[in-house]
């Protein structure tokens, strides 16, 4: 089931915790999303990743979703005072879901750090746009490739 709409506006939507049946949406989105948004990397790598996103970092994270009639269509993932994840299906981005679930994220803390890739400047120009500043460049030890420590505080 998918829902078509251009806005929210028209639709029942919530952010609540992630459950178990949430899961295979969850990685749905995950994959497919990182496929698209990371495009310098090979997909193969993503697939790769898929069972320690099953077993290691979303269980160990504090993940909420974004449900619009009864459909996920996004997801974010805190481990401590660290975004490890912002993610929104590929088909459902550009309508103020990945922000909803930013600031969802940000009530709960007074400090956010995130990594993402230099090479994806769309999302820096997003998480720029909603507060965060870039601490530093690294080289991500799974991929190779450069990333940027951000950093919003309230």
């Amino acid at each position: 089931m998918a829902y078509s709409p251009a806005s929210l506006n028209d639709c029942l939507f919530m952010i609540r915790d992630l459950q178990s049946v949430d899961l295979e949406s969850v990685l749905d989105i995950w994959l497919r999303a990182s496929i698209q948004a990371h495009h310098f990397i090979a997909p193969e790598f993503w697939r790769t990743q898929l069972d320690a996103m099953r077993e290691v970092y979303l269980p160990s994270a504090m993940s909420r979703v974004f449900e619009v009639d009864g459909v996920i269509v996004g997801f974010s993932s805190v481990y401590g005072e660290t975004l490890a994840a912002l993610f929104v299906s590929p088909e459902h981005q550009g309508r103020g879901i990945g922000t909803q679930l930013l600031v969802d994220a940000m009530t709960s803390k007074s400090i956010l750090e995130l990594s993402v890739y230099s090479a994806n400047a769309p999302s820096i120009h997003f998480y720029e746009h909603q507060g965060f500043t870039v601490l530093n460049e690294q080289l991500d030890e799974h991929t190779g490739h450069l990333e940027k420590v951000m950093r919003w505080e309230a």
